[in-house]
């Protein structure tokens, strides 16, 4: 059961080697290292995704779940939508900026996707990665595909003419943009700072700075209709802006996003996102500490 840009079948994998990746923190300010022991923090993170699938599952979601493998050790491979996206008729692969976590593109999960839903074609850009060119997925790109236009913020994860190349690609008007955070430093993926609902945004504008690029966002904004919740800084170092709008079990939109980024919002902004969708909030605290991505990062949606 899917819109054009909504599903209510998405992937899970299930982390089998979860833990701090000293590569990706280098680029990502959203992870830290916990003074815990490893097995205890791959512990945690397995409570923590079991308990989310089944939370899912109660309101209907099809959840996918993919066991991750032992080895290689593959400490990000809870977030699969960095490397895989989906599409009618086609599954799409992506290239990754840190070594390590371009073992987790794994050929037994496309053969399960194309035994599956028959996909027809798999587009790789992954031969990028030997010229330093990265697009990580619906990490680096927000997708309407109802209104085809992608959203995507510029960083060493987000190469802007590999984007320019993929919305010619696939018909999509490209919404380019920089978005820092309070240091400065570039937002490494655009889900961390934005998400897309059918009939709204939740966005960190006070994360662009450049006054033409926010006219831009804004004026693709009316022009869909989305009606602009903007969130602070702060927030966004919550995860308030890695959500995902779901196709519940009831037919209805749901947005998920993690206990933490819900405790940060405000009363007046939950009210207003529940104009438009119900919220289901699961915790996640340890995935989100230790791995610095959230709910958005852990599915990848299922379009076939």
């Amino acid at each position: 059961m899917s819109t054009v840009s909504f599903t209510n079948t998405i992937l899970m994998v299930r982390p089998a080697q979860f833990g701090f990746n000293a590569e990706t923190a280098e680029d990502n300010a959203f992870q830290t290292k916990l003074d815990i022991s490893k097995s205890i923090v791959k512990e945690k993170a397995v409570t923590e995704f079991d308990a989310m699938v089944d939370l899912l599952d109660q309101h209907g979601v099809n959840v996918i779940v993919i066991e991750d493998t032992a080895q290689p050790q593959k400490p990000d491979a809870v977030f699969p939508n960095n490397w895989l996206s989906t599409h009618p008729g086609r599954l799409v692969l992506y290239p990754m900026y840190a070594e390590s976590r371009r073992v987790e593109r794994r050929g037994d999960i496309l053969n399960h996707l194309i035994g599956e839903y028959g996909y027809g074609c798999i587009q790789s850009y992954t031969h990028n990665e030997e010229d330093g060119k990265m697009l990580e997925g619906t990490g680096s790109m927000i997708l309407d595909r109802d209104n085809k236009i992608a959203y995507a913020c510029i960083s060493e994860r987000t190469n802007q003419q590999l984007f320019f190349d993929w919305c010619q690609h696939f018909g999509y008007r490209p919404e380019a943009f920089t978005s820092v955070d309070q240091n400065d430093g570039l937002v490494y993926h655009t889900n961390v700072m934005m998400a897309l609902g059918q009939q709204y945004v939740v966005i960190c504008m006070e994360s662009v700075k450049s006054p033409t690029e926010r006219e831009n966002l804004l004026n693709a904004f009316a022009e869909t209709n989305k009606t602009v919740i903007e969130i602070s800084l702060d927030q966004m170092n919550n995860f308030a802006g890695n959500m995902l709008e779901v196709i519940d079990g009831n037919g209805s939109p749901m947005l998920v996003m993690s206990s933490r980024a819900f405790n940060s919002l405000t009363g007046d902004q939950v009210e207003t996102i529940e104009k438009y969708t119900s919220i289901l909030a699961p915790d996640i605290t340890t995935i989100e500490t230790v791995g610095g991505g959230s709910v958005r990062c852990m599915m990848a949606e299922i379009f076939s």
